[in-house]
C-alpha cells in the first residue's frame, strides 16, 4: 500500500476542489462517515452510549463536527468540544457547526471541571478531530489538555486522520500525543502511522477513499510503500539445484559460532539450490555439526581464494560473527571493492565499512546493508533522530545501496529512493541471531535470481512474519532464532 506525505495529501485535495470541482464539504462529508461509522462500531447499544468528540477550528476539525452530527443522528449521546480558537474556524468547518446546531447540539468551548470529568469517564467513545497532518511545534494547552485527557479516560479513541500531537511526516511526538485504538486516515496511509512513535500511538490505520479521482492519484510520485506479502515464483517440474542460486557466506569467529549456523540455515530453508559458508578453520569443526546442508568449508590463507569462492556464486553474505581482526577487515574491503556479484553486509561487516565509506562508494555491484540503529549511526556518522525513514533515504541514495534498517517497523531504503516499511514481526524477535537470519534469507532470494527490491522487501517481510508464526507457537518471551528458522516454510507458504 502506498504511504502518503503531508504535502501529497494537501496537493491532492487542492486539485480536487480547485481544479475538478469536487465540493470540499462532499470529501468532508465522506471522511466524516467513515469515522462515525467507525464509532457506531465500538457501540453495541449505541442508544445507550455516550461519546465525546473533540474538535479543533481546521477541517480536521470539521471532520469531527460532521462525525458528531452523524452520531447524534444514530442515537448516540454526544457533546462536541472546540479545542482552540474559535476566530480561527474554516469556513468549512463553520459549516459543519451550523449543521450541528440545527439539531439543537452545541459545540462548547473546552474547558475542564469536575462535573465533565465525571461525564468523560463515563464515555464509550471519544474522537479526536483536534489538528490533523498539519501539525508541526509542540503541542500547548488546551489541546495538550484534551490530549491528556482522551488519554486517561476508559473510552475507546478514534483519531481522525492522524492522533493529534503525532508529525505525520516523521512519526515524532511532539510533545504529547493521543493514543489510538484506531486511525481513520484518507486517500493512504502516512508515514507517521508506520514509523517512530507515532506507529505507537495510531492503533489500527484504516485508509479510506474519499473521492480523490484516480487519474489525480497516478499522477503522483510514491516513494514510500508498506511491505506487501510476497507470493514467489512457482518453480519449474524440471529443474535441479543449480537453478536456485549458489550462495556464499563468510561469516563466524572464535565465540561467535551461532551466527554463521542461523545465518546458512536460513538461506537453506529460504530455498537456495546450494549455500556454501566459509568460516575460521578454529570453529570449522563447530559449524560442521551446525550446518547439515549448508556445505561449510574452512577459511583458507590466501584471500583471493576466498574472492574466487564468492566469485563463483550468484549472491555473498558478508559479516555475521565475522569480528573485527585485521582479517576480518583484510576481508571486508577486498569483497566490497572486487566483488561484482549482488553483496549483503551484515553485524561486523558493517563495522567494518562504516569506517571505510569510500570503499562502498567505490563498489559497482548490487550492495545490501543491514544495519540496526546504532550501526546505522555509525555508518552515517550521527545519531539516527526520532525520524528513522529519511535517514534511511537519504543514505541508500547517497551511497548506491539497499539499506535494511532494523528494528520496529523495519525500513528498506531503496538506491532510487523508493522506501518500504514493514509492519510484520514483534518484540519476541529481539534476541541475538534474529539478523542473522534476516540476512541469511536476503542473500538466499537474491542468489536466486529475484528482483533486487523484491527479494529485498520480500526477505524483510517473510522474517517478520516468521517472526510472528513463532510467537503464536512459543510467545514472545520464549522463542528464540532457531523457531524463525522452522517458521519460513510456513511463512512462505501463508504470507498474510
Amino acid at each position: 500500500m502506498r504511504i502518503a506525505t503531508s504535502d501529497q495529501t494537501r496537493r491532492l485535495d487542492q486539485v480536487a476542489i480547485l481544479d475538478r470541482g469536487i465540493p470540499s464539504l462532499r470529501l468532508m462529508e465522506t471522511a466524516a462517515r467513515a469515522v462515525a461509522e467507525e464509532a457506531l462500531k465500538c457501540l453495541p447499544e449505541p442508544r445507550l452510549a455516550q461519546a465525546a468528540v473533540f474538535c479543533g477550528p481546521g477541517n480536521n476539525g470539521g471532520d469531527g463536527l460532521a462525525a458528531a452530527r452523524l452520531l447524534y443522528e444514530a442515537g448516540v449521546v454526544v457533546r462536541v468540544f472546540l479545542v482552540g480558537d474559535r476566530r480561527k474556524m474554516t469556513r468549512d468547518a463553520q459549516e459543519m457547526e451550523r449543521k450541528l446546531i440545527n439539531l439543537n447540539v452545541k459545540l462548547e468551548n473546552f474547558t475542564l471541571s469536575p462535573d465533565d470529568e465525571v461525564w468523560f469517564q463515563q464515555c464509550a467513545v471519544m474522537i479526536d478531530a483536534i489538528f490533523g497532518i498539519g501539525l508541526h511545534s509542540e503541542v500547548s494547552k488546551p489541546a495538550a489538555d484534551a490530549i491528556a485527557l482522551m488519554n486517561r479516560c476508559p473510552a475507546q479513541v478514534i483519531a481522525v486522520d492522524i492522533p493529534s500531537g503525532v508529525e505525520a511526516d516523521s512519526g515524532r511526538i511532539l510533545g504529547d500525543a493521543v493514543n489510538a485504538v484506531k486511525t481513520i486516515t484518507f486517500t493512504y496511509p502516512k508515514v507517521g502511522h508506520y514509523v517512530s512513535d507515532g506507529a505507537l500511538c495510531s492503533g489500527e490505520v484504516i485508509p479510506v477513499p474519499i473521492g480523490i479521482p484516480a487519474d489525480l492519484i497516478e499522477q503522483e510520485v510514491w516513494n514510500t510503500e508498506l511491505t506487501k506479502p510476497p507470493y514467489l515464483p512457482r518453480r519449474k517440474r524440471d529443474t535441479h539445484k543449480g537453478d536456485y542460486g549458489k550462495v556464499f557466506l563468510l561469516a563466524g569467529s572464535r565465540g561467535y559460532t551461532g551466527a554463521p549456523a542461523f545465518a546458512a540455515n536460513a538461506a537453506v530453508r529460504s530455498g537456495s539450490g546450494l549455500v556454501f559458508l566459509m568460516v575460521p578453520e578454529n570453529i570449522y569443526a563447530i559449524e560442521a555439526v551446525k550446518c547439515d546442508e549448508a556445505m561449510v568449508m574452512p577459511l583458507p590463507d590466501d584471500n583471493s581464494a576466498v574472492l574466487k569462492q564468492a566469485e563463483a556464486c550468484s549472491a555473498v553474505l558478508l559479516g555475521p560473527g565475522l569480528g573485527s581482526s585485521s582479517r576480518s577487515k583484510d576481508l571486508t574491503l577486498l569483497l566490497t571493492e572486487k566483488l561484482s556479484k549482488p553483496l549483503v553486509v551484515d553485524a561486523d561487516g558493517i563495522n567494518i565499512l562504516s569506517l571505510h565509506i569510500d570503499s562502498l562508494d567505490n563498489r559497482s555491484g548490487l550492495t545490501v546493508l543491514t544495519p540496526h540503529d546504532g550501526e546505522f549511526a555509525r555508518l552515517n556518522g550521527g545519531p539516527v533522530g526520532e525520524n528513522r525513514l529519511e535517514p534511511a533515504r537519504q543514505f541508500a541514495v547517497r551511497h548506491g545501496c539497499f539499506l535494511v534498517l532494523k528494528g520496529y517497523r523495519t525500513i528498506t531504503a531503496c538506491p532510487d529512493g523508493a522506501c518500504f516499511i514493514n509492519t510484520t514481526g514483534n518484540p519476541g524477535m529481539a534476541k541475538g541471531g534474529s539478523g542473522d537470519v534476516l540476512a541469511g534469507m536476503i542473500v538466499s532470494l537474491l542468489g536466486q535470481g529475484l528482483p533486487p527490491k523484491e527479494a529485498v522487501s520480500a526477505a524483510v517481510y517473510l522474517h517478520g512474519r516468521a517472526g510472528d508464526l513463532s510467537a503464536e507457537a512459543f510467545g514472545e518471551y520464549g522463542m528464540i532464532p532457531s523457531d524463525l528458522i522452522r517458521a519460513i516454510p510456513t511463512a512462505i507458504l501463508k504470507p498474510i
